[in-house]
């Protein structure tokens, strides 16, 4: 980075929940290379031990990112780790190479991470062995401050002043050997995440949010994985159109027929048979092989095996007894969906409505997005079944039992009380 440069990116650290007015804003300032140069991918033990004292004997807070094959590739794997810690410089680390990162994740146990979107590239860093003791989420900083793009190219230009090239986004990550533009892509997503951090944190605690942030960092670091999902065939897209049991059975076996030959395979799902046609099986039940071939995602290209293949899985589903069929979806716990209140709950609906008014009010006065000031789903919860007796501290009970943060109910509660009071 050229002194001209950092003079800019100085200069641009100047922050009021958004990027200043189109008419006294500088040109943004591409970043074209890393400042170091692209550091060679790191794909054997020797190669990671090197890194892991580097980062071991580094100082501050670590800059972290990870690259998938999302839409390629089954899975959500790592394919590219990147990472950046002043006095180590930047890594670029191959986790096909190096599949067990837990040793360079205990070296850094103890120092900050920095992500852009932590709760995407979790899972894949975990799965690998890597895992933080406390973060600084870049793109959730943002969204508290008030910023109306969160991407990280928008956060890097509005900030500090430079235009990152994200051309490379969507690649398929697991190629090899990686190109050379893609490397450069990846190391500069790390180049400035350490400098995004230190501007987002200085206009946090200028805003007062400052704790409010450090609560959701601390929440999102020490939540556990998400379970398995329960059902996933339920979510393949245009199930909305079955309705019998019977087409239901044939969507959840040729999906699992799917997911069966995908995860062999290492592709993505969608690239062995697309959602659009398991649905059209389902809803036609084709009696053969030649009737599954006329329908939409059958075609010509699809070879004889793989077409009986997936008439055995309708054959399977057709042939089930009616006890083995799989239920109609059940309704999610809860509250049902608001629009059904009004009729069977018309206090609740008042509630809801009152409430919503009033979150969406703050929310605007601080400058944030209603989701990160309180999710919905609790507010719905809260109003379709409020405490018994309205009190402060019944609804802080009743927050904090459906995973509130302590700033959250400091500022939702009053509004609560009173919604909850007004219509009651």
């Amino acid at each position: 980075m050229t002194d001209a440069q950092e003079t800019a990116a100085d200069s641009s650290l100047r922050t009021t929940g958004g990027a200043p007015p189109d008419d006294v804003a500088p040109a943004p300032i591409p970043l074209l290379e890393p400042r170091e140069g692209i550091p060679p991918v790191v794909a054997s033990d020797d190669a990671l031990a090197r890194v892991v004292a580097a980062f071991a004997a580094g100082t501050g807070p670590v800059a972290v990112d990870a690259e998938r094959a999302s839409g390629y590739r089954y899975g959500q794997r790592a394919y590219l780790v990147q990472l950046r810690r002043d006095g180590a410089g930047s890594a670029l680390i191959d986790p096909v190479g190096c599949p067990d990162l837990t040793g360079l994740s205990t070296a850094l146990t103890g120092s900050e991470w920095i992500l852009h979107a932590a709760t995407q590239d979790l899972p894949c860093l975990r799965d690998i062995g890597m895992a933080p003791t406390s973060l600084f989420d870049t793109e959730l900083a943002g969204r508290l401050a008030g910023f109306p793009r969160v991407g990280l190219g928008a956060m890097v230009e509005n900030v500090l002043g430079y235009a990152l090239e994200k051309g490379h986004s969507a690649v398929d990550w697991s190629t090899r050997p990686l190109p050379e533009p893609w490397l450069r892509y990846a190391a500069l997503d790390v180049e400035l995440l350490i400098d995004l951090r230190d501007a987002l944190e200085d206009e946090l605690e200028q805003q007062g949010k400052l704790e409010w942030a450090r609560e959701e960092f601390d929440a999102i670091a020490s939540a556990p994985p998400a379970p398995p999902r329960k059902d996933p065939w339920r979510r393949t897209s245009g199930m909305h159109k079955v309705r019998r049991r019977r087409q239901m059975a044939v969507v959840r076996e040729l999906w699992n027929a799917r997911d069966q030959v995908a995860q062999r395979r290492d592709v993505s799902p969608g690239k062995v048979l697309g959602d659009a046609a398991i649905v059209e099986a389902a809803l036609a039940l084709p009696a053969n092989v030649a009737a599954l071939t006329a329908l939409p995602g059958f075609g010509h290209r699809m070879g004889r095996r793989q077409l009986e293949q997936w008439q055995a899985a309708v054959e399977r589903a057709k042939a089930l007894p009616e006890s083995e069929l799989p239920q109609p979806g059940q309704q999610p716990a809860g509250p049902p969906p608001p629009r059904s209140w009004a009729d069977k709950d018309p206090a609740a609906a008042a509630r809801l409505s009152a409430a919503r008014t009033a979150v969406s009010e703050l929310a605007e006065r601080l400058h944030m997005p209603q989701e990160n000031l309180i999710t919905p789903d609790t507010v719905r919860r809260v109003c379709w079944e409020p405490p018994k007796i309205v009190t402060p501290s019944a609804v802080e009970d009743t927050l904090a039992g459906y995973g509130a943060r302590h700033w959250q109910i400091e500022q939702v509660g009053p509004l609560l009380v009173r919604a909850l009071a007004a219509t009651a």
